[in-house]
């Protein structure tokens, strides 16, 4: 896949969701609507955007949020994105047959059109994160899109903390790696950990960046969901990292954020030329990355 040259303008919507999915889908429609007029090319939700954060219990009704792709998300996303001349990247609750449901992202064109979808590999199974409940693990591997605007790449949440997705993302020719996510704080655990989990959190995301020489966007929400037993204080700060891993835009914790940066192509080539760990890999000697534990 040929890589794009140029400047882009990557846009991600952070933001706080009601139990009201018409009403997230209208405001994230007005949020990406908003940065198209700011100029944005690019545009990315976080996870699971029609909603709220559904999977920190593990309830049957929550399989009625899901939706067939193509269907009435897509559509949606397609028109703006048909409109207003945006790639968008979407993360929605797939219903791909009777019992089937993935959590999927979707890459749609700056005409429109559907490029492709990703179906998220890393399914966590964690305290309020009851994700393999509802979600079957993705069977379409990693993938880039050759966009109007670019080559992405995009992965989800719990896919985050693995540089083998990031490093096949990028062997697949991505320029920008995408991460929707939908992370928190558990209240109890926050004044103890909370620093280095948020700290861990964005570290290793930043490393993606250094050592496939990508841009990272990470877009996740604001606000606290659930109640005192079983609710989530979403951290926020989604941020977008260039090739060399500085974080060039970061948004706040509570405050629902369009976050916008430039993104420079020609700082891939720059800073795999200066640190060629492309070049390097001992790609001959790897075998055993297949295994689960080397004995």
């Amino acid at each position: 896949m040929k890589s794009q040259s140029g400047k882009v303008i990557v846009a991600l919507i952070q933001m706080s969701c009601s139990a009201d999915v018409r009403e997230n889908m209208e405001k994230t429609l007005a949020r990406i609507e908003e940065a198209a007029r700011q100029g944005a090319q690019i545009v990315a939700t976080q996870e699971l955007f029609r909603s709220q954060y559904f999977c920190r219990s593990e309830d049957h009704d929550n399989f009625k949020l899901a939706e067939s792709i193509p269907g009435p998300s897509t559509e949606a996303l397609s028109k703006l994105a048909a409109g207003r001349g945006l790639v968008i990247i979407g993360s929605l609750f797939e219903r791909r047959a009777p019992g089937l449901y993935h959590n999927t992202a979707v890459v749609i064109d700056a005409d429109g059109k559907l490029a492709g979808i990703y179906r998220k590999m890393h399914i966590p199974d964690d305290p309020l994160y009851y994700e393999k409940f509802y979600f079957t693990p993705g069977d379409l591997g990693f993938q880039s899109f050759d966009t109007r605007y670019g080559n992405v790449g995009t992965q989800v949440c719990w896919d985050q903390w693995y540089p083998e997705g990031a490093r096949l993302t990028a062997l697949r020719g991505a320029q920008i790696i995408f991460y929707p996510t939908a992370i928190g704080w558990h209240p109890a655990e926050k004044e103890e950990y909370g620093d280095r989990q948020h700290s861990s959190w964005e570290t290793i995301q930043r490393a993606h960046a250094i050592a496939n020489g990508v841009y990272v966007a990470v877009a996740n929400r604001v606000g606290f969901e659930g109640g005192p037993d079983n609710g989530i204080q979403f951290w926020g700060q989604s941020f977008i990292a260039d090739p060399s891993g500085q974080i060039i835009a970061r948004a706040g914790i509570e405050e629902e954020q369009i976050l916008m940066a430039e993104c420079d192509y020609g700082m891939i080539d720059v800073q795999r030329t200066h640190w060629p760990f492309l070049r390097d890999r001992r790609i001959d000697a790897y075998q055993d990355i297949t295994k689960r534990l080397i004995d």
